[in-house]
């Protein structure tokens, strides 16, 4: 196994030596953006807010529509609230939407098909759902707070499996292009990729991390997270290949382009987005105009990024 361990390098000369990039375009959602997603043929930017709702953003002309705004629900209080939709996800012409259910910690989840939205559970199932994602037309994977990943079959309202990966808090899991295989982060810093057809584990990495992990993401045969120990960690499921640069602030977001020639992770306390090449291990990039906590990225190509964070903006960033 290949290791090139800790790189705190000489990455802060190297940081300083980048003219930072700013963002070539701003898109203001209608509350504080939790998840990113892309609509057909990557043309559009599907956001899901704090407001409830999913909009989607026309990658040419910038228009936003907003596809489906959700019921409000009642908070601990009974007072009426915005729904919080907590991730979101396209695929073949429909739309999956996890939000909050309003009821004990529970969870709804829906399918937006042609305008008509189709509940698949609320908080009568007592499903303490965090992040689902599509596999394929009829099944679903999604993550309960106790860090299960549950295979749910469409068709039948079914549980394919339902596997306890460890006993530690979930943190946030990601697909790779084929959706064939996932990776997880916990509380525990384990990060555990599983076959997403079987919840096999195929392969889990306890060294990288030493607190709970913030965010993941696999493209190809590289596994990237950030995390609460402030490290922005690699991984390769092929070569072994494995370690971390050493951020001076918590790495709340983590994300691969689709070569996975570069990842990206938002590093600083200044809420900034470092690129690194995975093959030098140097920085390329350093992205400055961020305005709050990151909560998600997502590239659409190798040289454009999308950032979210704890407000209505969306940056549009281009890798020159």
């Amino acid at each position: 196994m290949k290791r090139l361990g800790i790189l705190p390098l000489l990455l802060s000369g190297c940081l300083m030596a980048l003219t930072p990039l700013t963002p070539v375009k701003q898109i203001e959602a209608d509350g504080a953006v939790n998840d990113l997603a892309f609509g057909k043929d990557r043309a559009t930017l599907l956001m899901g807010t704090d407001h409830g709702s999913l909009q989607s953003v026309d990658l040419q002309s910038f228009k936003i529509t907003t596809l489906l705004t959700l019921p409000q629900v009642k908070d601990f209080m009974g007072d009426k609230i915005d729904d919080k939709v907590f991730s979101i996800d396209y695929l073949d012409g429909r739309y999956l939407i996890l939000s909050d259910s309003g009821e004990g910690g529970f969870s709804d989840l829906r399918i937006l098909e042609k305008g008509k939205a189709k509940k698949l559970f609320g908080a009568e199932a007592r499903h303490a759902v965090i992040k689902a994602r599509f596999i394929d037309k009829d099944h679903i994977l999604y993550a309960t707070l106790g860090n299960e990943a549950v295979l749910y079959e469409i068709s039948t309202g079914k549980e394919i499996y339902r596997r306890q990966l460890s006993e530690s808090k979930f943190s946030d899991f990601s697909l790779d292009a084929a959706r064939k295989r996932a990776v997880f982060g916990c509380e525990s810093g384990v990060l555990t990729v599983i076959d997403t057809a079987t919840g096999k584990t195929l392969k889990s990495i306890d060294k990288l991390h030493v607190d709970n992990i913030f965010s993941v993401d696999i493209k190809k045969d590289w596994v990237v997270a950030g995390g609460q120990d402030r490290r922005a960690s690699y991984f390769n499921l092929k070569t072994g290949e494995h370690g971390y640069f050493s951020s001076d602030f918590l790495v709340y977001a983590a994300a691969l382009t689709p070569s996975a020639d570069r990842a990206a992770w938002a590093m600083h306390d200044d809420n900034s987005i470092t690129v690194y090449s995975l093959e030098t291990k140097r920085p390329l990039f350093l992205l400055k105009g961020q305005k709050s906590i990151l909560t998600h990225m997502i590239f659409r190509n190798d040289t454009t990024l999308f950032s979210a964070s704890h407000d209505p903006m969306v940056m549009m960033w281009k890798l020159k």
